[in-house]
């Protein structure tokens, strides 16, 4: 697969990711996707190949906010609050090819003050 922009790049190091991360019933994935004007948080159990629970900043308490890290924090308390609602208490971490900074970080530390273990 020949490389041609960034997004190919991403695609390239989430793959690689998804080698290594599998998402079960007791721990899934949560799955973090960053667009240009949205983030979004999915619990996957891999297993089943079911989406468990999911958040975005598209849902009723941060729409129209701007994309910053602080909308992140609150995206990231929001995950672990869903999480929790569904039972789960630990998690696998898949940044979706994207560098762990800023707003992913944001994010990660928000949810793992909510009470999620990674």
């Amino acid at each position: 697969m020949k490389v041609k922009n960034l997004n190919d790049y991403r695609v390239r190091r989430h793959l690689r990711l998804r080698q290594k991360l599998q998402g079960t019933a007791e721990r899934p994935r949560m799955s973090v996707f960053v667009s240009n004007q949205h983030l979004y948080v999915q619990f996957i159990d891999d297993g089943a190949a079911k989406t468990l629970a999911a958040v975005s900043t598209l849902d009723a308490g941060l729409k129209g906010q701007k994309l910053n890290v602080a909308t992140a924090k609150q995206l990231g308390a929001l995950a672990a609050q869903a999480a929790q609602e569904k039972g789960i208490a630990a998690v696998v971490f898949d940044r979706g090819g994207f560098a762990y900074r800023g707003r992913l970080q944001a994010l990660a530390d928000a949810a793992r003050a909510g009470g999620l273990k990674f």
